[in-house]
């Protein structure tokens, strides 16, 4: 038998044992729960008008990875994904701070959100620190608050220090009835290392408008979700774009970065029927058609924001249904999700599809998911079966 015939009857097996997992998971997963695990954050009272708040985020899997073994096998294993500490302080209400903590799946710890936040009104807020830049959709989402369990990297590529987020500021605010929610800020942005392309130190611009035709959508501050689980009438249009001098490739060989995207969510809860979801988006990358490549410059740690970046076009299609009545303690979400990068050098074009459904027990704060993902680069193909579950209180 040919090695490219066991490849793919190798595919197919694991295809089938993948998609059997799902399907015993969705007969599962009501039952897993018991009860209501997350409420909301809890809040300290400090006396004259000042307050802290504290959380935390975690979210835990098993994932079945076809050829993720070392010997070229399938890999099955249990992972903590993510585990977030959540702090908030108030000292007036105009003048905040929060303080966020994460563990990533790779088990580096480092600070996610450290910013003070100037709020004087609805129309004109100020952050300085770290923070999530102006970006699409699924950036500001983050793992949290996306409508299936795998976030999605082929198409989101905007670069980062660390899980999405950059130091600098950003101005943002809510007009028309909050309908129109726009964000602009500067940033240390990208390849800022000796012998990187940003010798200058130039500043990442980043800036986003969205407006919101139906319900104003009710996350805080210009953050957003893939879906409110019928909690709101959606139906917003984006445009995000972020700029950068010398902000890709090597002192010697160096570009200026571009990178901009449209996103809209539509989403709509109609009585006895359920809440139907759909969400897409269409990105363009330019790095002057310099390959952004990852030479090893001196110093640069797990957060260096170096390297990576590459040029082309992407879009992604999505949708989720939520059932009307509650099955146990809550309510079942299956969803679909598909994913397309098109570079203009270098690798080839990468598709991703996700099949998957949701139950979901208390909105993002308490859900359980199963996804399963099948990833095609060229002529490679890979497939992954994840059940996981997330919890914020």
């Amino acid at each position: 038998m040919s090695t490219v015939k066991t490849d793919a009857m190798s595919s197919r097996s694991h295809a089938k044992r993948a998609w059997n997992s799902l399907l015993v998971a969705c007969v599962a997963i009501p039952t897993l729960l018991s009860s209501n695990a997350a409420q909301a954050a809890g809040v300290i009272n400090l006396g004259n008008g000042e307050s802290i708040s504290l959380g935390l985020g975690m979210r835990a899997s098993y994932a079945d990875l076809e050829h993720g073994a070392p010997a070229g096998s399938a890999s099955s294993a249990f992972n903590l994904d993510s585990v977030r500490l959540y702090a908030s302080g108030e000292v007036k209400s105009w003048l905040k701070a929060t303080f966020n903590t994460e563990r990533d799946g790779n088990g580096h710890v480092d600070v996610l959100d450290g910013y003070v936040q100037f709020e004087p009104a609805d129309a004109f807020n100020v952050w300085i620190g770290r923070m999530l830049p102006p970006s699409d959709r699924a950036n500001l989402d983050g793992p949290y608050y996306l409508n299936t369990w795998l976030y999605p990297g082929v198409v989101s590529q905007y670069p980062a220090q660390f899980d999405g987020r950059d130091d600098g500021a950003t101005v943002w605010g809510k007009l028309f009835d909050k309908k129109l929610v726009y964000s602009i800020g500067a940033f240390n942005g990208h390849d800022r290392i000796t012998g990187a392309a940003n010798q200058g130190n130039t500043m990442l611009y980043a800036g986003r408008i969205a407006y919101n035709f139906l319900d104003p959508e009710p996350d805080p501050a210009y953050y957003e979700s893939s879906t409110y689980y019928g909690a709101a009438n959606i139906l917003t249009v984006a445009f995000a774009l972020q700029y950068q001098h010398d902000g890709v490739g090597t002192a010697l060989v160096r570009g200026d970065y571009l990178g901009w995207n449209f996103d809209a969510l539509f989403e709509k809860k109609y009585q006895g029927f359920g809440t139907v979801t759909l969400e897409g988006a269409y990105y363009k990358y330019n790095t002057g058609s310099v390959q952004d490549v990852t030479p090893g410059f001196a110093g640069a740690g797990p957060t260096a924001n170096v390297g990576g970046l590459a040029q082309g076009q992407a879009f992604l299609l999505g949708g989720d249904y939520m059932f009307p009545d509650k099955l146990g303690i809550g309510s079942v979400q299956p969803a679909l999700r598909y994913q397309e990068f098109d570079p203009d050098v270098g690798t080839a074009l990468t598709r991703q599809v996700d099949i998957g459904v949701n139950y979901i027990i208390d909105g993002h704060n308490a859900r359980i998911s199963a996804d399963f993902a099948k990833a095609i680069t060229g002529h490679a193909s890979r497939n992954e079966f994840v059940l996981g579950v997330q919890l914020q209180l």
